[in-house]
């Protein structure tokens, strides 16, 4: 018996509220115009973000997370497409211990990593924290590059590469004329992936962040130990609809979903 569309609808209105509805409670605390962070709003106004702009610490916090998500996702995508490429590409003996260990980052509490790179990389070789947090977001972000341009490998036909080699083309130069315009696309999609995990990633950062190096959810944090007006509210709707906005974009005119 086929569900009624009383009940559909009521299911997918309870999942939509579920799903949406702390990003509305925090869109309106944001518009407040009261001074402390409150739902409902006391009245509404934008001054909070603006405010968002005026706080220097924010504005640090920003360029470093956006240094660490754009450089450490170009990083882990050099050593991950040739990785991919030979996962996909050559019977290597022991192929699922590689990738279960290349997987691993996703497999481990980002807690245990961060403390485990705190413990065993940053104390004892004397690493700047913006070195390891470099590191740390680099080997986060890895598995991501592995598997989708691995999916996007499998899904190009072996022949057409084979066909350039047959007719002279050596295999780095099949690399750049056939295969890698094919799985640009995948690419491009470990990299969007990949810099959205990176700037929002908490726990790693959390335990490798320091004094005057912080990521911007880390110091979203510590911001919240000693102020409470909404102007964290505020910045969290930026960086969601910042977010958003590039998911979308991706599944726009990449079709985002084909890979992930």
């Amino acid at each position: 018996m086929k569900p009624s569309s009383t009940a559909t609808g009521t299911i997918i209105g309870l999942t939509l509220v579920f799903l949406i509805g702390p990003f509305i409670v925090i869109i309106l605390a944001a518009l407040t115009a009261g001074n402390n962070l409150a739902f409902p709003p006391d009245g509404l106004s934008l001054k909070w973000f603006i405010k968002v702009f005026t706080v220097e610490s924010f504005r640090i916090s920003f360029l470093i997370s956006m240094f660490l998500a754009v450089f450490g996702t170009l990083t882990a995508l050099i050593v991950g497409v040739p990785a991919a490429y030979a996962i996909a590409r050559y019977d290597i003996p022991g192929a699922g211990a590689i990738q279960l260990a290349v997987s691993s980052p996703l497999i481990v509490p980002g807690i245990i990593v961060g403390l485990a790179l705190l413990r065993y990389l940053v104390i004892p070789t004397g690493f700047t924290i913006m070195a390891a947090l470099f590191l740390a977001h680099a080997a986060l972000i890895l598995p991501y590059a592995v598997r989708v341009v691995t999916s996007s490998l499998q899904n190009l036909r072996v022949d057409v590469e084979e066909a350039a080699l047959i007719l002279g083309c050596s295999r780095l130069g099949s690399f750049f004329r056939v295969v890698f315009p094919n799985i640009r696309g995948g690419i491009l999609a470990a990299f969007i992936l990949g810099f959205v995990t990176s700037f929002n990633q908490v726990p790693v950062s959390l335990f490798l962040s320091g004094p005057g190096v912080r990521t911007l959810p880390i110091d979203m944090l510590a911001y919240m130990e000693t102020t409470y007006d909404p102007s964290v509210a505020a910045l969290a709707c930026l960086l969601a609809i910042m977010s958003v906005g590039i998911v979308f974009l991706a599944e726009r005119f990449l079709g985002f979903s084909r890979y992930v």
